[in-house]
């Protein structure tokens, strides 16, 4: 039973520390709570929070397996080099395409939550961000590679990122007439983020 809540802390503790930095799905989460209100931003969240639980578990396995094969991790590190640049071109072209800030239009539960699935699956950050965290953990003797201790590890990631995520939808439709400006130059600021990471990783891979 102790081992269940370790594991729960941990990957809670870990999922939280990774979804309070600045991101693109926490700061779409941002531009989903100004645009479509709270409640669609939560759906959002929620389409994120279901491909993550397999995101962490997927973290989980290939913590076990890609310490062995290192080769492999570079090969991820450029395909996700190209997703993010792809992202970065997209978010620029919402930007320049766009007629200035919007009245905020509610947007079906269910496209919501598609929405946040398809935006999870191109997030390239995940699988390397948990592989590193519980190898991280399991070399410091924290974390020991078990098809149970992944699930459970994976639960308390997921409650971990929803907290997070819903603290930001719920802050930003609480202060958003202080961030008027900002919602108008979010994707811009999404394009620019993705854009610098992506081209940070292709630098540190050459």
């Amino acid at each position: 039973m102790m081992n269940f809540f370790t594991c729960l802390l941990l990957g809670f503790v870990i999922a939280s520390s990774g979804s309070i930095v600045p991101s693109f799905l926490n700061l779409t989460v941002v531009k989903f709570s100004l645009k479509s209100g709270r409640k669609s931003a939560f759906y959002l969240i929620g389409g994120f929070a279901t491909v993550l639980f397999f995101q962490a578990n997927i973290g989980a396995y290939l913590s076990s397996v890609l310490m062995k094969n290192s080769e492999y991790i570079t090969t991820i590190q450029k395909i996700g080099i190209g997703v993010l640049i792809l992202l970065s071109i997209n978010f620029f072209r919402l930007h320049f395409m766009s007629k200035g800030h919007k009245q905020k239009e509610e947007i079906n539960k269910s496209k919501a939550y598609l929405h946040g699935l398809g935006m999870s699956l191109l997030n390239t950050f995940a699988i390397p961000f948990y592989f590193t965290s519980i190898s991280l953990l399991i070399g410091l003797d924290y974390f020991e590679y078990s098809f149970l201790n992944s699930l459970y590890f994976s639960i308390g990631s997921t409650a971990g990122s929803f907290s997070l995520y819903a603290l930001f939808a719920t802050v930003a439709s609480k202060i958003e007439h202080r961030l008027a400006f900002i919602a108008t130059k979010m994707d811009f600021i999404l394009g620019c983020l993705t854009g610098v990471v992506g081209i940070g990783n292709f630098i540190y891979l050459l």
